[in-house]
């Protein structure tokens, strides 16, 4: 069977207005890789209760190159009115459709939002510009463990600040599953759903996540074992109906498919929206991911951009965007402020024994390219 693309949505939206395994984690791999549908600014008319007395008058203009569905309802709004700047928000759809755009230089762009491994990239390329603390007080909100404040892929948060962080599991609907998926297999070894399964449409997860459940690290340089996972998805792809750019809950929750790869706060927001749907990570582990906002080089609006990572992480800004989009947040202080049930929710703050059994994406330098000739191969096979 062939292997249909989603349609992603339009990419110019202009809007006018841890633990201590999650420590173990990052400390020992060093770095890693993560979201659809961008959550409109508040209707006309809604009027702002609070601008935090952190940001200072910007005006001008904004240019955002961030994730789709991950940022809160009323983010862009509260700050266009606390500074009077504009907002230009674009969507990209995983970590290389990000590099690509900027690779050969930055089109405009004064934020992004890269996972922590493409954060190692961009700062060995000298693509990200230094984040001045001093502008971005309430990065004092941070969580403080070294994770958060000194990751290894980006030490001392020189070049961007934490957001948000998760996993990626399976997404699935009860009562089309015989059984809890507790196993990668139910992706990529099931022909009883044939046609009714979805992974993800990334180079590096879903490699990594086949590399996993071949018993290899998902960031191994070895040929022969990304050959293996390489064959892996292509033996499947017989019953995968698409490789979905970060929208797989929306086939998910439309009855598309009964079982896809994704990212754990996507499938969380339509589990709020059916309870036939449930999320797991399974056995064999899976990829354990941080988010970072960070400034490109090149950015026209650095004073703005400073502006609005310091307004992401006022807590009650912070925590609206968590109950928003049904991450992990970086940030302690917003803590507060996050819905309990999301707080004690594992399959959002994944337990010590979750996070245990995942392994963290790291830049794999050079090899990035039998990676990416694997990738190549499973879209043509």
């Amino acid at each position: 069977m062939g292997v249909s693309t989603v349609a992603k949505r339009p990419k110019a939206y202009k809007i006018l207005t841890g633990d201590e395994q999650m420590k173990k984690q990052f400390s020992n791999m060093g770095y890693l890789n993560r979201r659809n549908l961008l959550q409109r600014a508040v209707a006309a008319g809604l009027s702002v209760a609070v601008v935090p007395s952190s940001l200072w008058a910007a005006s001008g203009e904004l240019n955002i190159y961030n994730w789709d569905t991950y940022i809160g309802e009323t983010t862009v709004d509260t700050f266009s009115a606390a500074t009077g700047a504009n907002v230009q928000y674009d969507l990209f759809a995983d970590n290389e459709e990000l590099f690509a755009k900027l690779k050969e230089g930055n089109p405009g762009y004064d934020l992004i939002f890269p996972s922590d491994y493409m954060v190692e990239t961009m700062i060995t390329l000298d693509m990200l510009v230094e984040i001045d603390h001093s502008k971005v007080p309430n990065i004092k909100n941070l969580i403080q463990e070294a994770s958060f404040i000194d990751p290894p892929f980006n030490p001392g948060l020189k070049y961007g600040v934490p957001y948000m962080w998760g996993t990626v599991g399976i997404g699935y609907r009860k009562s089309k599953v015989p059984a809890v998926p507790t196993s990668w297999s139910a992706l990529f070894e099931n022909d009883e759903l044939a046609g009714r399964i979805a992974l993800l449409a990334d180079v590096r997860v879903v490699l990594g996540i086949a590399l996993k459940y071949l018993g290899y690290s998902m960031n191994t340089r070895n040929a022969d074992e990304i050959a293996k996972a390489r064959d892996l998805i292509i033996a499947a792809k017989k019953n995968i109906k698409t490789f979905a750019p970060d929208s797989g809950q929306d086939l998910l929750i439309s009855g598309e498919v009964d079982l896809v790869m994704e990212w754990n706060g996507d499938i969380i927001s339509v589990i709020a929206e059916d309870d036939d749907l449930a999320y797991v990570v399974p056995d064999e582990g899976s990829v354990v991911w941080m988010d970072n906002i960070c400034i490109p080089k090149g950015a026209p609006n650095i004073e703005n951009a400073l502006a609005f990572i310091n307004h992401i992480h006022d807590p009650e800004v912070n925590a609206e965007i968590a109950n928003t989009i049904h991450y992990a947040t970086a940030n302690a202080a917003a803590k507060k402020s996050i819905a309990p049930d999301d707080l004690a929710n594992p399959a959002i703050y994944p337990t010590d024994d979750i996070v245990a059994k995942c392994e963290a994406l790291v830049d794999v330098g050079d090899d990035a390219r039998l990676y990416d000739e694997a990738w190549t191969q499973v879209n043509a096979g």
